[in-house]
């Protein structure tokens, strides 16, 4: 207790000394050059001019307007924006002559703190946006939009260090805090961090106290390589916790020595871009003061790798290999659907929802030693936990039934889908008409059942029959239909959909016509590199929705109409039209496999 309470105290007195005669500046665009800029209608008309008059402890307020400049913070005091939408410091190809830092937007050498702002970096992945040279009093960065740059934020070993509230868009490395050796405390909260580039999300090192939450953490361009989400070095002691962490090469990363204890807990870990010869969302090279527990992690070749671990309370799905290394897991790890609201491919466009629904395995099935804010048993995930939230779990209804094929002989047709895996799944239904596009209802049906697949005598005076299949869970919700089946009774062929599970195949997207959104699926026979894209009318490239190796089954990818990033135009709104989507598949050797292409049809 003793060290809290020294850093109370100390914390205490600066804030006094940092308030005590302070003087309130001003900055505005139509600002003038005469000081000391003590109200709006004398305000400076630079940042960097009304800076230079301060003394320790003032407060700068700047309204609205773009400043191009860069700042250099050499005082103790508060730098506050009207609007982090229109209140702006853009860096964009400046340089403030210092060498060691020539590319930075704000220099800090002195304890500050930094609000309402969108500060722009030098250029796109080059130059720092925000660093501080200060090792001995703190910087509080928060409600802030950082974009364009190398890194975001960089903190040095320091007092206090963290920062709040951020949206940091388009840098290659977001946050780095800390140095070797140090007894410094970080926070870093509350932030949505995007990363398009091959870059790190949150870097935190040093002996110091190190707190990361409630951060989402997002790599978005499948298409480039990337390195850590998380990335944590020789921490004294840390708490990773009620975080999203997607896209990575490694969702959390923890190096070298632990000299004190982590504790990586309710978080999310998912969606790895990792190369299939290498390790898996989270690795822990020393785990052996390591509490890894009540985290979701799903959608990767290798869930957890470590040399020394005992998890326990954790969910794995869609992972090949849920351990590598020396791992004792726990009697309470599980390996189900976690029945989150939407579970869906990671991008910019913020499209996924990582809460629970009603009756998901991960409800209340966290350590029992730790409680949700409810006070129940706290649930898996990162919303569970006393760092997580209160929340309503929806009874959604089951995803569609997906994957139809169909096989037919001389005396049976054979219909097969794959198996919900919702834990509140009961039973299917399964409809069938002659002609496509029909709308279901109780006419249609033709059984309901628990199993996925059903047998049929094959009906000589029928040329063609159109199957579609819902689930149904325990509490009487019904899915949307799965796509149409089109079954061809005397040639045994569809249009769209396969006959058996045996080769490659592009499927017709649903729904279609679409607004905004829709699902492209295809079948791979066996394992290769795949590559989707979408093509306007005119050719023109419009989105790469996967870019990589896969192995042989069955796949679907959502395409977006809305916010997309058009390699010609820039992000935009698609408007009404036709589209075009292809599937390229490389085999073995480099040599092509398979080419499909289909048409879409987007409806405003």
């Amino acid at each position: 207790m003793k060290p809290k309470i020294s850093f109370l105290i100390l914390f205490t007195l600066i804030v006094y000394i940092f308030t005590a005669n302070a003087t309130i500046r001003y900055v505005g665009k139509t600002g003038t050059s005469t000081p000391p800029y003590t109200t709006w209608q004398t305000a400076a008309d630079s940042i960097q001019k009304c800076i230079n008059i301060c003394v320790d402890g003032d407060t700068v307020y700047v309204g609205n307007g773009v400043y191009k400049e860069v700042i250099f913070i050499n005082r103790s005091l508060s730098l506050i924006g009207s609007s982090v939408d229109s209140t702006i410091i853009d860096g964009e190809n400046l340089i403030n002559g210092h060498s060691y830092d020539s590319l930075t937007t704000i220099r800090v050498s002195r304890q500050a703190v930094i609000e309402n702002f969108t500060v722009e970096g030098y250029q796109q992945l080059k130059g720092e946006v925000i660093w501080s040279r200060n090792t001995n009093e703190a910087l509080i960065v928060r409600k802030c939009k950082i974009d364009r740059g190398f890194s975001a934020i960089v903190f040095p070993s320091a007092i206090g260090n963290r920062s709040d509230n951020n949206l940091i868009i388009n840098v290659q490395n977001a946050i780095e805090a800390g140095d070797f050796n140090n007894t410094s405390t970080y926070e870093t909260k509350n932030n949505v961090i995007v990363i398009a580039a091959n870059g790190y999300g949150i870097f935190h090192s040093g002996g110091g106290s190190h707190l990361i939450l409630d951060n989402i953490i997002l790599h978005t361009n499948p298409g480039s390589h990337t390195f850590q989400g998380i990335k944590l070095i020789w921490p004294g002691k840390a708490k990773i916790k009620n975080n999203l962490v997607a896209g990575f090469l490694y969702m959390q990363y923890q190096d070298e020595l632990i000299l004190d204890s982590v504790f990586i807990e309710n978080n999310v870990f998912g969606y790895s871009t990792l190369p299939t010869f290498l390790s898996g969302l989270v690795e822990l090279q020393t785990g052996q003061k390591s509490v890894f527990k009540n985290n979701i992690l799903l959608h990767s070749k290798i869930g957890l790798q470590s040399n020394i671990l005992l998890p326990n309370y954790n969910l794995y799905w869609v992972i090949t290999e849920k351990y590598s290394g020396n791992i004792i897991p726990g009697e309470d790890e599980l390996e189900k659907d976690p029945m989150i609201v939407k579970d869906t491919s990671i991008s910019a466009m913020m499209a996924f929802d990582f809460h629970l629904q009603d009756y998901s395995p991960a409800i209340d099935a966290g350590d029992p030693s730790i409680f949700d804010v409810d006070g129940s048993r706290s649930d898996i995930g990162m919303f569970g936990g006393p760092g997580g939230e209160k929340y309503t779990y929806k009874d959604l209804a089951p995803r569609e039934p997906r994957n139809l094929s169909a096989v037919v002989d001389t005396n049976y047709i054979t219909i097969r889908w794959n198996k919900n895996t919702e834990a509140d799944t009961a039973y299917y239904k399964v409809y069938r008409d002659t002609v496509i596009n029909y709308q279901i209802d109780s006419t249609k049906l033709i059984l309901s059942q628990i199993d996925s697949f059903i047998v049929q005598l094959n009906p000589h005076n029928i040329s063609k029959y159109v199957y579609k299949v819902t689930c149904i869970d325990n509490q009487g919700n019904e899915s949307q239909p799965s796509t149409e089946l089109v079954v061809s009774i005397t040639s045994v062929s569809t249009d769209d959909y396969p006959i058996s599970i045996s080769d490659y195949m592009l499927y017709q997207n649903y729904p279609n016509p679409f607004n905004p959104s829709t699902k492209i699926g295809y079948k791979l026979k066996d394992r290769g590199y795949v590559k989707v894209m979408v093509y306007d009318i005119k050719g023109e490239l419009v989105s790469v929705l996967v870019n990589k190796e896969q192995n042989a089954g069955y796949y679907e990818v959502d395409f977006s109409s809305s916010g997309i990033q058009h390699p010609v135009s820039g992000i935009q709104n698609l408007a009404s039209g036709i589209y075009l989507y292809r599937i390229e598949v490389i085999g073995e050797g480099g040599i092509p496999v398979f080419s499909d292409m289909k048409k879409m049809l987007m409806i405003k």
